[in-house]
């Protein structure tokens, strides 16, 4: 029995704008609060409401690609349009990568073209993010996922069915400023409560109140909240 990747959650002071901005950069069609996956292995990304203020940079980002007529310049200068900013992470002079901020300050960076460890994913390249190897071990197998990365405590989760990659760079893990903003949300292919005691016994931790009522909160073995939703069945 495993779980199956929902979508990924991103708290938003306004949803319906920032899911505008993200429908737009990522060219697709927006569903309220809601980009739908384009096709089988991508991301699905919800927008929910928060009043949270943010504080410190994100654990987790989502990676582009740029592998479009026009490149990473126009990937860039689409952004910046629609409301983006430079944002300045200490990435160096020397970086390949552009590092943006959406319009609520939430990070994401452009990869170069050509890249090859994101090739063929997709628009959304990556959900990058810190963690350690326990972590992306415990992901590969709530999943069911295979490690398309593993090496010096760097890994990387990818669905057999292609689509972006969920990738974490090993320790030291920054630490936490309150409630991750963004969160993925599973459902259970089976009965909810076995499914939590399949992932608490992973590594998972039963803790605080879910996003949706009919779900059960929980925290990864590096404290990054996730949901489980029950199935239809």
């Amino acid at each position: 029995m495993t779980a199956h990747l929902q979508a990924l959650s991103i708290d938003a002071a306004d949803p319906e704008r920032l899911a505008a901005f993200w429908g737009a950069v990522l060219e697709r069609e927006v569903r309220g609060d809601l980009l739908p996956a384009a096709c089988p292995g991508d991301l699905a990304i919800r927008f929910r409401r928060s009043t949270e203020p943010r504080r410190g940079l994100d654990r987790t980002h989502l990676d582009l690609t740029s592998d479009v007529p026009g490149g990473q310049a126009h990937v860039v200068e689409l952004a910046l349009s629609l409301g983006a900013t430079y944002l300045d992470v200490g990435q160096g002079d020397d970086a390949t990568h552009v590092v943006l901020a959406d319009p609520e300050g939430g990070e994401l960076c452009v990869v170069e073209e050509g890249n090859r460890f994101l090739a063929g994913t997709g628009r959304v390249g990556a959900l990058s993010g810190d963690g350690r190897r326990v972590t992306g071990v415990f992901w590969s197998e709530a999943l069911g996922w295979p490690l398309v990365w593993d090496e010096d405590d760097e890994t990387a989760v990818q669905s057999p069915h292609g689509g972006p990659k969920i990738t974490w760079g090993g320790a030291p893990v920054a630490p936490k400023h309150g409630r991750n903003r963004l969160r993925l949300d599973l459902v259970a292919d089976g009965p909810l409560e076995e499914e939590v005691e399949r992932l608490v016994g992973l590594g998972a931790t039963r803790t605080g109140v879910a996003d949706d009522p009919e779900g059960v909160a929980l925290t990864d073995p590096d404290d990054n909240e996730l949901q489980l939703l029950p199935g239809l069945g």
